[in-house]
């Protein structure tokens, strides 16, 4: 079983096939380059696969979907003129109110000893 999802003309001889296809009782997510060929058979042109691309379990399509995402806003980013922020910058709330306290504390500490 293989469901032709989305061609993507890449040139005028290679294609970027996205399909859904099974293998070993598993659905996976095929993102490939395919060229133009001559079927010997008929002497139709075909396409068929390169070994360039990916197969993904079906089961990461989230992360594949996030990631999409995460270059769509990369991207835009780049129109704007806006740096887009790296993985592990964005740190967790509990983080950022430990170091805002932290800086507070050391304020006060300051404006303590000048106050002496």
């Amino acid at each position: 079983m293989s469901v032709i999802i989305k061609d993507i003309k890449k040139n005028n001889n290679e294609i970027i096939r996205i399909e859904v296809s099974e293998f070993k009782g598993r659905e996976l997510i095929n993102v490939r380059i395919w060229y133009q060929a001559i079927d010997s058979g008929s002497g139709d042109l075909v396409y068929k696969p390169t070994q360039k691309g990916i197969t993904l379990n079906i089961a990461e399509f989230e992360e594949l979907k996030d990631g999409i995402e995460k270059l769509g806003n990369y991207i835009q980013d780049q129109l704007t003129g806006n740096k887009p922020k790296q993985p592990g910058e964005e740190k967790p709330d509990k983080e950022k109110k430990a170091k805002a306290e932290k800086k507070e504390k050391k304020e006060a500490e300051v404006e303590d000893d000048v106050d002496d």
